[in-house]
């Protein structure tokens, strides 16, 4: 069933393997994707569903020197060039939103100041373009600035569509602006906002409705990454259920095009509930610590757990991963050390299986 077709939203897909966002930062400092970008991209057309780095709505959204964004004509021209050439491999593409909230530094967002849900800092250095410096303190947005944050995100997403993206992801996980307001040690607001797992559910619920509003259903996906305490999030047994079972109850109405979760347990009951309360195409992958393999991958799906799979570091390193997997094929190892280089190596220069073997 891995390999059969899938529909998610209006979109047929050809078979449910995922690739995850991967943050790869080759899109130089103006955050423009370039010939080599596409390319990249180009190669994984095969796999079902194709979601991008995460893409950052405004300057003072991002997290990393190199990431791409989606708000200036330059940024979603750059799109463009990738999102046609996925489809002229017959591949589809949503692009992930991404605020990253407290993870920056103004030496990455050029200046501009890095907010947050409170201010409350990430514990460690970040790595900048002056080299590794603490984690500054963020400010905390005020209640009337939210709107504009949101807003932020229709615009990235209304420019997803005009770069040719079949859709987006809004990205609620892994310690970034929307995950901020979730955790309970990130978001220590006495508004709103914060305190209950429903003030604290509300931003993102807010984001998302704004952003259906905007682009449709049909072509909006989230995902979230409960317990995943990186980045200095720490959310608890006895409030993530809580928190969670808010989120998804109040957008499971909205019809989205998929729900994807990141956890380490994703046959457990508490991903399985939240399945079960959002009650649509529902993707799952195993985290950053576990490599998923061919054998998960075709179980989770075999018996039920997941519409789809969504990969990393299998789709990183074998651009035609559908064919491996499917074949039984050897499969290439990824290399670390050029996650997060700037070049062609580790990139675009990871073989296919007949080019290996020629």
């Amino acid at each position: 069933m891995l390999f059969s077709p899938l529909t998610l939203g209006e979109l047929e897909l050809p078979n449910r393997l995922v690739m995850a966002p991967l943050t790869r930062v080759r899109s130089g400092e103006e955050g423009v994707p370039n010939a080599l970008v596409a390319e990249h991209y180009r190669q994984r057309a095969s796999l079902g569903l194709i979601v991008s780095e995460g893409t950052y709505p405004s300057a003072g959204a991002r997290s990393y020197a190199g990431q791409p964004g989606i708000f200036t004509p330059a940024q979603v021209a750059g799109w463009k060039t990738v999102t046609d050439a996925v489809h002229a491999e017959g591949g589809r593409m949503f692009a992930q939103i991404m605020h990253g909230g407290r993870v920056s530094h103004r030496d990455i967002t050029g200046g501009a100041e890095i907010v947050a849900p409170s201010a409350v800092a990430v514990e460690g250095v970040v790595r900048t373009p002056a080299g590794k410096q603490p984690y500054p303190v963020p400010r905390a947005l005020h209640t009337d600035e939210l709107p504009m944050v949101i807003q932020e995100f229709v615009n990235a997403s209304l420019n997803a569509i005009e770069a040719g993206f079949d859709g987006v992801e809004l990205h609620a996980a892994n310690g970034y602006l929307l995950h901020e307001f979730l955790a309970p040690n990130s978001n220590i607001r006495t508004d709103s906002y914060g305190g209950s797992p429903e003030n604290r559910a509300r931003f993102v619920i807010e984001t998302v409705n704004a952003v259906v509003a905007a682009v449709g259903a049909n072509r909006v996906g989230i995902r979230i990454s409960p317990e995943h305490n990186v980045q200095g999030i720490a959310e608890t047994d006895a409030d993530v259920r809580a928190t969670y079972e808010v989120l998804v109850d109040s957008i499971a109405p909205l019809n989205l095009a998929y729900l994807s979760i990141l956890h380490h347990q994703p046959t457990g009951e508490l991903v399985q509930d939240l399945r079960n309360r959002f009650g649509g195409t529902f993707l799952v992958n195993t985290g950053f610590g576990v490599v998923t393999t061919r054998e998960e991958a075709v179980d989770l799906v075999a018996e039920g757990h997941a519409d789809a799979v969504v990969v990393g570091r299998p789709a990183i390193a074998n651009p035609d991963l559908v064919r491996r997997w499917q074949e039984g094929l050897p499969l290439n190892e990824p290399d670390s050390a050029t996650f997060y280089s700037t070049g062609a190596e580790g990139y675009t220069d990871y073989p296919f299986f007949e080019s290996r073997n020629s």
